[in-house]
């Protein structure tokens, strides 16, 4: 029996018309686009499949969309009697991670990253904070030129998504970012790429954003999970509701241990990782932390139907 762990991505996997022919398909699909546009006030089917791309950039329209899209896949598994043994997300992704494993209800789940998504915008002015990926350098290496770099400018910029072998985003102050970077090439990265983001998420100038996020979710109903979900803040299995609402407050402005998530459900058993949402941007990340694993996705008809026949298979 194989043992399955759904993965859900975060932010920056979004394009106009994700989903589109997934939500032509399955009823069930459109269920859940009708209830985060009932949910958030506005039409978020009509953002997704029509944009303009300019808006689903924002990142508190991003969030809800992207979280909308993967709870959608997710439910199309589900309808399809796919169920995983644990669940997991980057970043964003770990409220659809929580959604698929009954710990929050989904209209609260797109209310909350909606808001999360304002609150990180608004903790940082627009071209004051940074974020880039460091290609190719030791761990303790970015580590350590992060922190000279913070010492010398005097701001914030720190190693946050620590995704896979390889690839370390970094995040912080605009200044700092970009003098990092350059010490970090000089140091033996192979390349150094600014991201287009429009604030430094996970680094700690996203503690404003944290606080705010706290009322938020003191408010939202969060009950034990049915399935483990590995947290981003500690790469450990949780399950129990305090924890769950701890950890989301902490995460805002707390590093994404991505890699190591991956390895304690390798360690735990995993043999099927399957990416429910738009990309398979941690499909790729899979590979990198060990290559004997063949990673699946699910974003559209294509995916699902290679998907549902390799899972129906091993099951």
């Amino acid at each position: 029996m194989s043992k399955i762990a759904f993965m859900f991505p975060g932010q920056g996997s979004q394009k106009v018309g994700m989903m589109k022919d997934l939500y032509d398909n399955y009823s069930v699909v459109k269920d859940v686009f009708k209830e985060a546009d009932e949910a958030l006030g506005f039409s978020m089917t009509d953002l997704c499949f029509k944009g303009p791309e300019e808006q689903l950039r924002l990142t508190y329209n991003t969030q809800p969309a992207i979280l909308t899209c993967s709870v959608a896949a997710m439910e199309v598994l589900e309808e399809n009697e796919i169920v995983p043994s644990v669940a997991a997300g980057h970043s964003l992704g770990e409220y659809s991670a929580l959604v698929c494993a009954g710990a929050m209800s989904f209209a609260d789940a797109v209310r909350t990253v909606r808001k999360r998504g304002q609150f990180m915008q608004e903790a940082v002015p627009v071209g004051e904070g940074a974020m880039a990926a460091i290609i190719g350098l030791d761990t303790d290496k970015i580590k350590e030129i992060c922190a000279e770099t913070a010492n010398m400018t005097n701001q914030c910029v720190q190693a946050v998504n620590f995704n896979c072998p390889g690839q370390i985003v970094i995040a912080g102050a605009t200044e700092a970012v970009h003098k990092a970077c350059d010490s970090l090439k000089e140091a033996g990265a192979k390349r150094a790429i600014l991201l287009p983001v429009s604030a430094p998420f996970h680094s700690t100038l996203m503690q404003p954003a944290a606080d705010r996020l706290k009322e938020v979710l003191d408010s939202v109903e969060i009950v034990d999970a049915k399935i483990p979900v590995v947290a981003n803040v500690n790469a450990k299995p949780e399950t129990k509701a305090d924890e769950i609402r701890s950890q989301l407050v902490l995460q805002a402005a707390s590093p994404v241990l991505w890699e190591d998530s991956v390895r304690r459900m390798m360690n735990d058993g995993v043999d099927t990782f399957v990416e429910v949402g738009p990309g398979k941007v941690l499909c790729g990340f899979i590979k990198k932390v060990d290559r004997s694993y063949a990673p699946l996705n699910v974003e559209d008809m294509e995916s699902l139907e290679k998907s549902l026949a390799y899972l129906k298979e091993v099951r």
